[in-house]
């Protein structure tokens, strides 16, 4: 129980310290921070600029179809991280062929460039269908 309590002191003491200042904090700004409130600080902010049509309007499809593009381009960095990781450090390679000795780190090289070309496909279907086009 002892060295359970050592262990966890630190980790509790870190919890209890950055709840207090991020309640302290929320409660100094409540407590010091001007109240007045007008028609304009009400107004919504865009950029600056006065907003000029309703919020609720529709977008263009293309609006979203780059969005769902980029969202699948971004999470590829994800995937392709941490093979670059390991494949920049040759420990980490050796040691993965330790741990499953069928795994050849060419294979898993050939496997990332599926992956990469399977994603040029992807990216060659989409410019193709004019999604970056605007």
């Amino acid at each position: 129980m002892l060295v359970m309590s050592s262990v966890l002191l630190p980790t509790l003491l870190f919890i209890l310290v950055a709840t207090a200042l991020g309640v302290g904090l929320l409660a100094l700004g409540y407590a010091v921070g001007p109240r007045r409130q007008s028609a304009v600080k009400g107004m919504p902010y865009e950029s600056g600029m006065d907003p000029v049509h309703d919020a609720r309007r529709r977008f263009d499809v293309r609006f979203h179809l780059v969005a769902v593009a980029f969202l699948i381009f971004d999470v590829e960095l994800l995937f392709l991280y941490p093979w670059a990781v390991a494949n920049k450090n040759p420990a980490g390679l050796a040691a993965a062929a330790v741990a499953s000795p069928s795994v050849h780190p060419n294979l898993i090289f050939l496997e990332v460039m599926a992956f990469i070309g399977l994603l040029t496909l992807g990216f060659a279907y989409a410019w193709r269908r004019g999604v970056f086009r605007w």
